[in-house]
């Protein structure tokens, strides 16, 4: 069983929660689902057990939005990611993209969300 952390920005936690219902409605989902979403201030210690968290995954989904730039949680997720050498599925959240997005994705390709382009992340 594959696990898959998400991040997302809190303000978008709609997406994930659609993601999670999704994949609940496919018939054998090989993967499951981890967050550490928090509505206070993260500190420290925070940080090093989510580290670890993405180091036990074999992805991230990033879901990109105009709320992203802002969510310095999500971003720190993408960036450590990057760091352990785990793979980055970045999807926006709405059809129309996000006004920016945070230099923690550089120049990769951010993608339309799609269940077929999800499964060939996971299956990759």
């Amino acid at each position: 069983m594959k696990r898959i952390f998400i991040s997302f920005a809190i303000e978008d936690k709609f997406a994930r929660d659609n993601l999670v219902f999704q994949a609940k409605q496919q018939t054998g989902t090989p993967f499951d689902f981890v967050d550490m979403s928090v509505k206070e201030p993260w500190d420290s210690q925070w940080k090093t057990n989510c580290r670890e968290k993405i180091k036990g995954c074999d992805g991230l989904v990033a879901f990109i939005s105009d709320n992203t730039i802002n969510a310095d949680g999500a971003r720190w997720e993408i960036k450590c990611a990057y760091e352990e050498n785990i793979p980055v599925l970045p999807v926006y959240v709405h059809d129309t993209g996000a006004r920016r997005t945070p230099p923690e994705l550089g120049d990769k390709r951010i993608y339309h969300w799609t269940w077929e382009t999800f499964k060939k992340f996971i299956g990759s």
